[in-house]
C-alpha cells in the first residue's frame, strides 16, 4: 500500500502553484478529506477535479479513488500506532527533550523512508552493482560520507567502488565511464549542481545510473534510470543533515544487505576474511 500523506509531504516542495493548495489542504485537514469526492476536493481546496486527478497520477495512484483508499488505510495505520509530537527543537530545550526530539525524527524518517521504498527499483539496483565492472558513487557534503559507507560496505565483499572526495575527480571520473559501469549519485535535495553536471556527462556515455534522493521530481531524478526515494524530517538545523543522512545510510544498508544476500555463502566466506581482529586488552 502506498503511503499518500508522506508523498504529498515531500513532493510539496516541487508542486505547481495550482496543486500546491491541494496538497496543503488534504495535510492541514487528511481525515476530511478522506469523505470528499474530488469534485468537493476541488472545491475545499480552490483548485480544479482535473488538477487533483492529476496530481494523484503524478504520485504514482491510479486516479482519485486509488489515492483516497490509500489515505484511508494511511489514516487507519496512524491511529493504531499515533506518533509522538514531532515538534521543532526550540530555545531552552533540556538535553533531554533535544534528545528524544532528534532520536523521534530519525525513527519517523526511516519509517517514512522504509514506505517509500520501491523494492523492485532495489532488485534492479543489486543486478546492475553484480554486473558491472565498476561503480562509481558521487556525492558531496553529508552525501559523500554516505558514498565511502557504500565503499566500506562493498570493498567487504571484493565489490570495488569508486569514490573522490573532489568534485573535480569526480566529473573526470563520470567522463571516463562507461556503458559496462554504474553509477551512484547521493543528493538529498536532488539539486547539487555538481552532482547534475557529472551525471550529464555519465547520460553522454550511456552509464546505468542510480539516485538515493529525497521523493519528488528533482534534476537528478530525471536524469537517473532508477530511484531510491527517501523521506526526512529535518530539524531546523538543516546545515547538519541529521535524519536525510540516517535515511541514506539505511538503503546503503539494504541495498548491501541484498548484494550480498544473492551470493549469501560467498558473502560470508568473504565477510569473514576482511574482518579484522582486535587484540584483547
Amino acid at each position: 500500500m502506498q503511503n499518500a500523506l508522506i508523498k504529498l509531504r515531500e513532493y510539496y516542495p516541487h508542486a505547481h502553484a495550482t496543486e500546491k493548495a491541494i496538497v496543503r489542504f488534504i495535510l492541514d485537514n487528511p481525515e476530511e478529506t478522506a469523505d470528499l469526492t474530488v469534485h468537493e476536493l476541488a472545491k475545499r481546496s480552490y483548485a480544479s477535479a482535473s488538477t487533483a486527478i492529476r496530481l494523484c497520477k503524478r504520485l504514482g495512484f491510479k486516479g482519485y479513488k486509488d489515492f483516497i483508499h490509500s489515505l484511508i488505510y494511511e489514516l487507519a495505520m496512524r491511529k493504531k500506532t499515533p506518533q509522538e509530537d514531532e515538534s521543532e527543537i526550540t530555545k531552552g530545550d533540556s538535553v533531554k527533550e533535544i534528545a528524544d526530539k532528534i532520536t523521534r525524527k530519525n525513527i519517523l524518517s526511516l519509517e517514512d523512508t522504509l514506505n517509500l521504498l520501491d523494492y523492485d527499483v532495489v532488485d534492479k539496483t543489486v543486478d546492475l552493482l553484480m554486473k558491472a565492472d565498476n561503480i562509481c558513487a558521487f556525492g558531496l557534503g553529508s552525501s559523500f560520507n554516505v558514498a565511502r559507507d557504500l565503499q566500506q560496505k562493498l570493498l567487504r565483499l571484493n565489490k570495488h567502488i569508486t569514490i573522490a572526495e573532489d568534485w573535480h575527480v569526480q566529473w573526470l571520473t563520470a567522463r571516463n565511464m562507461t556503458s559496462q559501469d554504474l553509477g551512484i549519485a547521493i543528493s538529498y535535495s536532488g539539486k547539487t549542481q555538481e552532482i547534475i553536471r557529472c551525471l550529464e556527462s555519465m547520460k553522454e556515455n550511456r552509464v546505468p545510473t542510480v539516485s538515493i534522493t529525497r521523493y519528488g521530481s528533482s534534476a537528478i531524478a530525471d536524469l537517473c534510470d532508477y530511484n531510491l526515494f527517501i523521506a526526512a524530517n529535518e530539524s531546523i538545523f538543516r546545515s547538519g543533515a541529521m535524519s536525510s543522512r540516517m535515511a541514506q545510510l539505511s538503503v546503503v544498508d539494504i541495498l548491501y544487505t541484498t548484494y550480498a544476500n544473492r551470493q549469501y555463502e560467498t558473502s560470508l566466506k568473504m565477510i569473514a576474511r576482511t574482518h579484522i581482529r582486535k587484540e584483547k586488552d
